[in-house]
């Protein structure tokens, strides 16, 4: 007895067994993730430090030597590579493709803990990490830019509030703020002057971060009130700056605007970003590893509105970069011929064998197949993409001889 007699002899379970491969098919294909090409997506994870006004070569030996020393005694890292630039080093781990990217995560936050003592202790901010392939392109880049506000403004909008309700969407892997740095006032020190005054460069430091400081008041009090004295003695603009008192020469103060110029400006200077001929703050968006890129931009999209009103009005947010339109019009052609060609070997069975039962055959069998495949797809974690979807079409004809043998 043969596998298709049984088919034969039972057609209420062969169709049963038809409309259920067809239904897993239609929910698996909802479930595919989308990608021009396949991805080959290695469990990694980014960790990026920041030390404003910091060499290479500092950041080099003080922040990315420490960290690979503790990430290397991970289980299951295959490869750490750090990149140290002007305040800023990122490393990418690469861990093993039996590796849970979660599991990973969680032990890169461990041992990013377990290495803070060994950073420097004027970190502006703690190391961040993001699960996010590092060959990855961004799948969305968006531009902010104002009239009025300065760059400084801006890139603190977008690293304060946009960076972090984009990190939230479901697929979004890592969002990187460029084209700025966040405001901040800078001191130019003359050599000059501070050698006509007699005074330090360790001098000046000390004085202008004793002034930055936001130390605690303490309160006064009596046999009946209690009263808690509150000041903020930080100092956020230049023009607070200015007057500060570095120290005395024959009996006259030695203020900071004798010794140095202070502007309000942004930590680094050497960032730069253009859209559209203007000055602009740019917002990298990148996905999770096997995440899909059309849903998780249509996810962005959808958030564009609320963004734009968490924002000061000034700022205009704009999408200059998407690369959805480009893998929706490639897969919409790859799937039109798909549609194309199974219609064509019904065709030509038909005109060949002349007879409306043969065709019947080819008609139920190759879409009953192609949808199935999908759930085979989904089951052996593939993505939908133009090799899958061409490679879908030659097993069409394929499928089409066999129909025309088989009738």
């Amino acid at each position: 007895m043969s596998l298709t007699g049984v088919f034969i002899r039972r057609p209420v379970a062969t169709t049963l067994l038809t409309t259920a491969i067809t239904l897993s098919g239609l929910v698996a294909f909802n479930l595919l993730p989308v990608a021009p090409l396949p991805q080959v997506d290695f469990p990694a994870v980014n960790v990026q430090v920041s030390l404003p006004g910091a060499s290479p070569e500092t950041m080099a030996a003080t922040v990315a030597t420490p960290l690979e020393r503790t990430l290397g005694r991970i289980a299951g890292v295959e490869e750490i590579t750090s990149n140290s630039s002007t305040g800023q080093t990122v490393l990418s781990l690469i861990f093993n493709l039996d590796r849970n990217i979660n599991g990973a995560a969680r032990d890169v936050m461990a041992a990013i803990n377990a290495a803070s003592a060994l950073l420097p202790a004027n970190l502006p901010l703690n190391p961040i990490y993001r699960k996010v392939n590092p060959a990855d392109a961004p799948i969305l880049i968006m531009a902010l830019t104002s009239s009025t506000l300065s760059a400084g403004q801006i890139y603190d909008a977008a690293s304060t509030i946009l960076a972090q309700r984009l990190s939230q969407v479901d697929g979004v892997g890592q969002v990187t703020v460029g084209g700025s740095s966040l405001p901040a006032v800078r001191v130019e020190l003359s050599p000059l002057a501070l050698n006509r005054y007699g005074v330090g460069l360790e001098q000046a430091r000390i004085a202008i971060a004793s002034t930055n400081t936001n130390r605690p008041k303490g309160f006064m009090e009596d046999d009946t009130h209690r009263w808690q004295i509150q000041d903020n003695d930080q100092a956020m603009h230049a023009d607070e700056y200015r007057p500060l008192i570095v120290a005395w020469r024959n009996g006259a103060p030695v203020r900071l605007t004798d010794v140095a110029e202070i502007n309000d400006s942004v930590q680094d200077l050497r960032n730069l970003g253009i859209a559209n001929e203007r000055r602009a703050i740019l917002l990298l968006v990148n996905r999770q590893p096997n995440a899909n890129i059309i849903e998780t931009v249509d996810r962005i999209r959808a958030l564009v509105p609320h963004l734009r009103a968490s924002i000061p009005s000034a700022i205009d947010l704009s999408v200059v970069m998407d690369r959805t339109p480009t893998i929706r019009a490639s897969l919409h052609d790859v799937e039109r011929t798909l549609l194309i060609a199974t219609a064509l070997v019904i065709l030509v069975v038909f005109l060949f064998l002349r007879e409306a039962h043969a065709a019947l055959i080819p008609s139920v069998a190759v879409p009953v197949s192609l949808i199935g495949t999908f759930g085979v797809m989904y089951l052996c974690g593939y993505s939908l993409d133009n090799l899958s979807l061409m490679a879908m079409t030659v097993a069409t004809g394929i499928c089409g001889g066999r129909c025309h043998r088989d009738a």
